[in-house]
């Protein structure tokens, strides 16, 4: 029984030279067809990289596109509150100005403020 031959994996590891390796492929049958089933293993990868990363890209276009929802929503359902609770803002929004004691019928002193008894 022949030993198989381990310096095309020697050659791809090593830092040796792309020329050296070459040169070893072509001498050696066994080696070549290691190196031609490896050549097709990374075909059918470059294959499924392809396919792959677009439907990673889909997946973050759809995450990006809900992140920009929700913000929207908080944002709105926020500043809603916000404005419901805000009497002087709501004051401008229904009346032009913001009503003031006097407008209201208070009894006011000369600065604006509340007269107490």
């Amino acid at each position: 029984m022949k030993n198989k031959c381990s310096k095309y994996e020697e050659l791809f590891v090593s830092t040796s030279s792309q020329e050296e390796l070459e040169k070893h492929i072509q001498e050696c049958e066994e080696c070549r067809r290691e190196y031609e089933e490896q050549q097709k293993v990374s075909s059918l990868l470059d294959e499924v990289k392809l396919y792959y990363y677009a439907k990673r890209k889909t997946r973050t276009a759809r995450l990006r596109a809900a992140c920009a929802i929700m913000f929207l929503m908080f944002s709105v359902i926020s500043v809603t509150g916000w404005a419901l609770n805000d009497d002087d803002l709501m004051d401008t929004l229904k009346y032009g100005n913001t009503l003031s004691a006097e407008d209201l019928g208070f009894p006011v002193d000369s600065d604006g403020l509340l007269m107490v008894d």
